[in-house]
């Protein structure tokens, strides 16, 4: 799943999801994003730190706090424009597992998402 409200960057993403053969569900923000992995399972979340409704801070701490074991360990990999410790810090703490930084370097994305897609 992609949690992202920018228009731009979702289509920039799908764009590189698609050549990749990776099926991924979009959704504007944080509160969206909780209630969709309620509803469905998913490899992995993209999730936007900075989002109207739920940032994707809270949005990961309540994913983490799921009755469902499976979703509530679901891997989340940020994606942010500040790579700054303290964002980074605030990733980890928030309950994601990794983070990748805008704009992202196609590489480093891919390997990343499919890191966690074939664990």
């Amino acid at each position: 799943m992609l949690a992202e409200d920018n228009l731009v960057n979702q289509k920039v993403m799908l764009r590189f999801l698609e050549r990749w053969n990776v099926e991924m569900k979009v959704v504007d923000n944080g509160f969206e994003a909780v209630e969709a992995i309620k509803e469905n399972n998913y490899d992995v979340v993209l999730m936007d730190l900075q989002m109207p409704k739920m940032d994707g801070y809270e949005a990961s701490e309540n994913i983490r706090k799921l009755d469902d074991p499976y979703k509530r360990k679901t891997p989340i990999i940020a994606l942010t424009a500040a790579a700054l410790k303290e964002v980074r810090e605030k990733v980890y703490a928030s309950g994601m597992n990794d983070f990748v930084t805008k704009p992202f370097n196609p590489a480093d994305l891919e390997q990343k998402l499919f890191q966690f897609i074939e664990k």
